[in-house]
């Protein structure tokens, strides 16, 4: 395994056991914030945008609707 490859899956099972003790709202706002990064950054690439402006934006937006959504658990 190379090293990039062991950082990665170090720092992804960190960042699994730190949302263990999450609140349904803080969970639903980490999540919301990920998928909207992903969504946001992938949707400016299509469009011929700035992947990392795409990505601020989906990422805030995603948090809030999270945040929102999570609250109502």
């Amino acid at each position: 395994m190379t090293r990039l490859a062991m950082t990665i899956a170090i720092v992804v099972t960190l960042g699994m056991m730190g949302c263990t003790t999450m609140t349904p709202q803080q969970q639903g706002t980490v999540t919301g914030a990920a998928i909207g990064a992903a969504a946001g950054a992938g949707i400016a690439a299509i469009s011929g945008g700035s992947g990392w402006t795409g990505a601020a934006i989906g990422a805030v937006a995603g948090g809030v609707v999270g945040n929102i959504k999570g609250s109502k658990q």
